[in-house]
């Protein structure tokens, strides 16, 4: 799922992260109806592609008009409920007596949350966006058009960024969440974990270099190679969701978030019958 406002690239950045156009570029408005603010939409889009020799079925979960507006508590809602309502469709199927065979888990599994690049810390949009949302979704953190930024004024704002994190304890994604892991994989998830949030640059355009094809993004002053990671995080990010955290994500969502749900809603209903009990022996 991508979540953000508008203008911080996320069409390029999902076009840019599978090679091709997943999301068509938008329609041009009415001029007329330029002032009216659009409601938050959920826009679905599915891709496959061959990635080291693995199939990967991707679905996108666009969000356009979040944030957009001088209200945005709505959003919060909107985006929580989207969420749960697929918690809930996978323990609707575990309380069957016949599960469907064909069922398709449709659990957002990472959830790409855009910042917006101003220099100074995390808004309170975002701060009430991740603690709604932490709980119930893998939130990795994006700087959107870090293009915008020098190298020095990129490290500043994600220092910034991760200490308004530790401030206001939001759950983010931690990598180096599974202390089983072997020391070797422990300290490379400690490594990712230390470049938080991911800087990224995104663009259409691919020319011929001196070691081959390259994805670049034109400037007066120059270029930015999107895979270069001394000038953007881009190249690590497409490897860990496309490559080596694929199944982190899934254990995560299944065996922490879900299973915190499903506990939780159990009890609940637990609660429910317990009271209906009460009032039925009250009546009688």
């Amino acid at each position: 799922m991508l979540v953000g406002v508008s203008g911080l690239g996320r069409r390029t950045f999902v076009n840019t992260l599978c090679e091709r156009e997943v999301i068509p570029p938008p329609v041009a408005e009415d001029p007329e109806m330029a002032h009216m603010v659009e409601p938050m939409k959920f826009n679905k889009y599915e891709t496959q592609m061959i990635e080291d020799g693995t199939n990967i079925f991707l679905t996108t979960v666009d969000t356009p008009g979040y944030g957009d507006g001088i209200d945005n508590y709505s959003c919060f809602t909107q985006l929580q409920e989207y969420i749960e309502s697929q918690f809930d469709e996978v323990l609707l199927e575990e309380s069957r007596i016949r599960r469907n065979s064909k069922y398709k888990d449709n659990r957002v599994h990472v959830l790409l949350y855009f910042l917006t690049p101003t220099g100074h810390g995390l808004r309170e949009l975002d701060i009430e966006a991740i603690k709604r949302l932490g709980h119930f979704v893998n939130i990795i953190l994006l700087i959107g058009r870090a293009d915008t930024f020098t190298t020095d004024e990129i490290a500043l704002f994600k220092l910034q960024v991760m200490k308004d994190v530790m401030t206001y304890e939001l759950p983010i994604y931690n990598f180096g969440w599974d202390d089983e892991s072997d020391p070797e994989t422990l300290e490379e998830n400690q490594e990712i974990q230390a470049i938080v949030p991911f800087s990224i640059v995104g663009c259409d355009e691919v020319v011929d270099g001196d070691y081959g094809s390259i994805r670049v993004r034109r400037y007066p002053w120059g270029t930015v190679e999107i895979d270069n990671d001394d000038m953007s995080d881009f190249g690590l990010l497409r490897y860990i969701l496309l490559n080596s955290h694929i199944s982190d994500f899934i254990d995560y969502t299944n065996n922490v978030l879900y299973e915190e749900y499903r506990t939780q809603k159990l009890n609940e209903n637990k609660d429910d019958e317990s009271e209906e009990e009460k009032e039925e022996d009250d009546e009688e």
